[in-house]
């Protein structure tokens, strides 16, 4: 796949390949409608246009939807690609599957929204600033036996994510899990995140999981 990056959006990493996994395995009918929220460049949108999917894809930023649509046009994939705040573009619509990577690195408060390129993963001092909105807004999108794929770090509280999915009345559990070396963002806070809990002393490794939650019929 021909893939371009631009300054200031969130190249696909270890999340992202395993959040594709998901994908692969999940297998998107030719025509399933899906939804990239979230999508930075666009990479895990793509891989759910190979399979036929019809697919939209959403961002906050004006960079990524720039380099999303720069992507599914040097691939030739039929994309939808449109700029907003997570489902606020999209909420006349229903999904067969929806694919989220959205920013879920534990940040110290700083007392006002993450701005630049740390929107692409400071998510608040549990990592839950999104976490929660999505929670939240994603089963109303999903239709009869519609699918979400999240990926997040074990860091911000993927039990969380699992009774909130349940609570709003979807099958949720963890399908795939993955330990990473720390990346410069975690390495750069690691003393605070030790110092808050969420970093055992001895721990110089991130767990990655993948929730998988279905809509009842």
């Amino acid at each position: 796949m021909t893939a371009w990056v631009l300054p200031g959006v969130y190249a696909p990493q270890d999340d992202t390949a395993l959040l594709a996994e998901a994908l692969d395995e999940e297998a998107p009918a030719p025509g399933a409608r899906v939804l990239d929220v979230g999508t930075g460049s666009g990479a895990l949108a793509l891989a759910a246009a190979r399979h036929g999917a019809e697919v939209t894809a959403v961002d906050v930023s004006r960079r990524a939807v720039w380099t999303a649509r720069l992507n599914a046009r040097l691939n030739r994939l039929p994309v939808r690609i449109r700029r907003g705040n997570l489902f606020g573009p999209v909420r006349d619509g229903t999904y067969d599957l929806i694919l989220a990577n959205p920013p879920y690195v534990p940040a110290p408060e700083s007392g006002r929204e993450p701005r630049g390129r740390s929107r692409a993963w400071d998510a608040g001092r549990d990592g839950r600033l999104l976490l929660d909105r999505i929670c939240r807004d994603a089963p109303a999108l999903l239709r009869p036996e519609g699918v979400l794929l999240l990926v997040h770090s074990a860091l911000s509280g993927p039990e969380r994510t699992l009774e909130l999915l349940r609570a709003a009345g979807l099958k949720a559990t963890v399908v795939r899990r993955r330990w990473i070396t720390l990346g410069p963002v975690l390495r750069s806070r690691e003393d605070w995140l030790r110092r808050s809990g969420l970093l055992a002393a001895a721990e110089n490794k991130e767990e990655l999981v993948v929730i998988r939650a279905e809509r009842a019929c």
